[in-house]
């Protein structure tokens, strides 16, 4: 397991989402968006997922996983790779489902201050419609790959 450095939980804790790709029954790569409700020191990052489709079935059947995030001002990413376990939703600790509401709530909070700038977005708030999780990804990540370009470090 890889060690991750403050500056790599920070980036992650920054963004509103990450793109996760899982592999489908053919091998080919599927890939979905999700938010991270924890990400540790040690390596562990954990993500709640609200449906159980695509993500969910390709997790059961290989744990491979990565998680990729851009900062496209920055111009700056990280790939985590690893494997990824599901943990039932009645497992959930009520911390984590408390690191997911806040998670909501603050995105809302972001998205009625962009309306009331007048920067529109989606008009209805989509995030109080979103239901409870059903299950957690937790990832083991082994590996870490920096985006940015070479000449930019």
């Amino acid at each position: 397991m890889q060690v991750l450095s403050n500056e790599i939980i920070q980036f992650f804790q920054k963004q509103s989402f990450t793109i996760i790709s899982t592999l489908d029954k053919n091998g080919s790569l599927h890939n979905a968006c999700k938010g991270i409700v924890k990400i540790n020191k040690d390596g562990k990052v954990y993500l709640l997922d609200l449906y159980s489709g695509r993500t969910y079935e390709n997790l059961k059947r290989n744990a491979n996983i990565s998680i990729t995030a851009v900062d496209e001002h920055r111009f700056k990413g990280y790939c985590l790779k690893g494997k990824a376990k599901i943990i039932a939703g009645n497992q959930l600790a009520p911390q984590i489902i408390t690191a997911w509401e806040a998670r909501i709530a603050s995105r809302l909070t972001q998205r009625l201050l962009k309306n009331i700038h007048e920067e529109r977005g989606h008009p209805r708030h989509p995030e109080v419609l979103l239901p409870k999780p059903e299950y957690m990804i937790a990832v083991e990540v082994e590996e870490i790959i920096d985006l940015t370009p070479q000449h930019l470090k």
